[in-house]
This record gives C-alpha cells, sequence and structure tokens, in this order.
C-alpha cells in the first residue's frame, strides 16, 4: 500500500496540460465518501468535537474527494458540510479546514479577494500570489473569481493598486505569457536580455514599462536564459539590479517574480522559512501556502525546503505550531524528509 501510495505521489499530473504536479495530497485509494461523511458527522456531534478524525479525513483526501464527502453528508444530516464544520471548529484549524474545503483555484481567488478587500491592501499576500501563478492557473482563477465574486479578477486588481504596481500585476493577471517553446531562439534572448539592461542598471532612472512587458509577455525557460544572458551585460544580476533600481512592493513583485522563474519551489520554501524564523508562525502565510500549494508542488517544495534550511519542513512545523493546528498542518505535509 505505501508503495503505491509512494508511486501516486509521484505520478506526475497534468495541470491542464501545464506544468507537472507534485503533490503531497492524493487520491486515497479505498474512498469511501459514505463512511467518511459518517465520521465526520459522528465527529462533530461528539461532545467537545472529536477535531482528530476531521483532520484525518479531510488532509488525506483531495479536493474532488472531500467535494464527494460534502454531498454525501448533505444527503444524511440534511444540512451543508461546510456550515457544520464552521460551526464545530474555530481558529486556526478552522482556517485550514475550511479552506481545503475549496478548490486550488477557488482558494486562490479567495485570498486574493481578501487582500484586496476592506481597507488598504495586503499587498504582501496580494504580490505572493501573483507574482508566483503560472497562466494555467489564472485562467482558471480569473474563472472562478468571477463566478464566486460576480466580478473581474483585472478590474479588482488595477483598482486597488496604483501606478507601476497596477501596471505590473495587471500585467500577470492578464496572463499573457508565452507558452514555453523547442526552440531556443536566441537572438531573442539576447535582445530582452540588453532591453532589461539598458531599461534599469544602463541609464539614469528605470524604464519599468520594459521590464514589465519582458518578465510577463515571455516564457519562464526563455526568462531562465535570458537572466543568465543579462549578466554578460550587467556588472550586478538581475535580483541584484532590481533592488537598486525600484523600492518598495514594487521591488517585491519583480523579486517575487525573478525568484519563481528561477526555482518557484525554492521561492515557497523560502517564504515558509520566513514564516516561521521568529518564535511562533506567521500562520497566515504558513497556512496559505500548505493549503494552496498541497495538491501542486508541496512535496518538492519539502525536498527545497530540507536542501537549503538543513532542516525538513515536518520538523521545523512541529517546532513553531501546536495543537490541532499542527496536527493538521503535518498531515498535508505528508511526511518528514
Amino acid at each position: 500500500m505505501a508503495m503505491v501510495q509512494e508511486f501516486l505521489g509521484q505520478l506526475t499530473l497534468q495541470l491542464g496540460g501545464g506544468e507537472p504536479t507534485y503533490p503531497t495530497v492524493v487520491p486515497e485509494l479505498n474512498f469511501d465518501p459514505d463512511k467518511d461523511a459518517a465520521r465526520i458527522e459522528t465527529a462533530i456531534k461528539t461532545k467537545g468535537v472529536d477535531e482528530q478524525t476531521i483532520i484525518d479525513v479531510l488532509t488525506k483526501r483531495t479536493y474532488n474527494q472531500r467535494r464527494e464527502i460534502a454531498f454525501a453528508f448533505e444527503r444524511r444530516a440534511k444540512k451543508d458540510m461546510i456550515s457544520a464544520l464552521k460551526g464545530a471548529l474555530s481558529g486556526s484549524l478552522e482556517t485550514v479546514i475550511l479552506g481545503l474545503m475549496k478548490s486550488t483555484a477557488q482558494y486562490d481567488a479567495s485570498e486574493i479577494k481578501a487582500s484586496i478587500k476592506g481597507l488598504g491592501t495586503d499587498e504582501e499576500s496580494l504580490i505572493e500570489i501573483v507574482c508566483s501563478r503560472s497562466n494555467a492557473e489564472f485562467m482558471e482563477i480569473k474563472k472562478v473569481y468571477k463566478e464566486l465574486f460576480k466580478k473581474d479578477l483585472e478590474k479588482d486588481v488595477s483598482g486597488d493598486t496604483s501606478g507601476d504596481l497596477a501596471k505590473l500585476l495587471l500585467a500577470l493577471v492578464e496572463a499573457r505569457r508565452a507558452e514555453p517553446s523547442s526552440v531556443v531562439d536566441y537572438p531573442k534572448i539576447d535582445e530582452d536580455a540588453r532591453a532589461l539592461y539598458e531599461a534599469g542598471v544602463k541609464r539614469k532612472g528605470t524604464d519599468v514599462k520594459c521590464w514589465i512587458s519582458i518578465m510577463s509577455e515571455r516564457s519562464v525557460p526563455h526568462l531562465q536564459k535570458v537572466f543568465e544572458r543579462y549578466k554578460s551585460y550587467s556588472p550586478y544580476d538581475m535580483q541584484e539590479s532590481i533592488r537598486k533600481e525600484v523600492k518598495g512592493d514594487l521591488e517585491k513583485s519583480f523579486l517575487t517574480l525573478v525568484q519563481c522563474f528561477e526555482n518557484k519551489q525554492l521561492y515557497f520554501a523560502n517564504r515558509l522559512q520566513d514564516a516561521m524564523k521568529s518564535k511562533g508562525a506567521k500562520e497566515k502565510v504558513l497556512t496559505r501556502i500548505m493549503v494552496s500549494r498541497c495538491e501542486v508542488d508541496l512535496k518538492k517544495i519539502r525536498q527545497e525546503f530540507k536542501a537549503h534550511h538543513g532542516k525538513s519542513l515536518y520538523q521545523t512545523i512541529a517546532e513553531h505550531t501546536k495543537g490541532d493546528y499542527q496536527r493538521a498542518l503535518l498531515s498535508l505535509c505528508g511526511g518528514d524528509d
């Protein structure tokens, strides 16, 4: 059984013909939605709530399976499972479990919405999501955003930010990025590398528009080669150039982009490490990455985490969190390295 699970974990499922996935949460093989629904109903009714069972069931099923459990629950209990969970749980555990009841795209859409709702924008969250998602992910997020909030994601993002930051985020959300090509276009690589240099380090001031168009329209493999070539023009690499040329949220956005182009899973591993640097944990960031990436690439994020931070993600979470919240995250983490 463990062998089969391991094999399933390595089975790289294609995301809409997009990037291969490296999930830690894979389909439960002997899946019985009615049995799971009954277990959850009992767990909710138990005096003081049996959180452990809720965690065991929902963190070890994929989103599609959780949806089937919710349908079975409604048939059995004649009430909505999400509302029942809301009533039974609280705090950080509730946030994780309710997050798991959304598809990855619904979750991303809701997190974007939350970051731009109300007074002031949570730029850090907005930047993390918008600058790290692929074309395929954006297509899905935009569709779902419209269904959930009856608004266009583009309008909301550009209406809530301003200046160059708004232009960059909008260009990314529009998902105009070229698909990777089997042909390596060396003249174009050189031209883009030179353009990035001439728009920034070489001149006084920065032609941000040029940076935005290259970084939002070129394919990722192309940009990786552009940044390599860039070093033959500029005394600083791309990340150093960004730090010198732009400041604030714009700097954060360009850095996030470049880090994701170079190694997206390492970017998330570093975000996780950063969220657990101090005594407690920045729960918002920790929850969002664990929930949003567990069916996408958390397995690879774990590998990068161990390789670059000398300790496993599992052990780090165990040290910085406690109680049911900790149990839920460790279960999503899917193992120690």
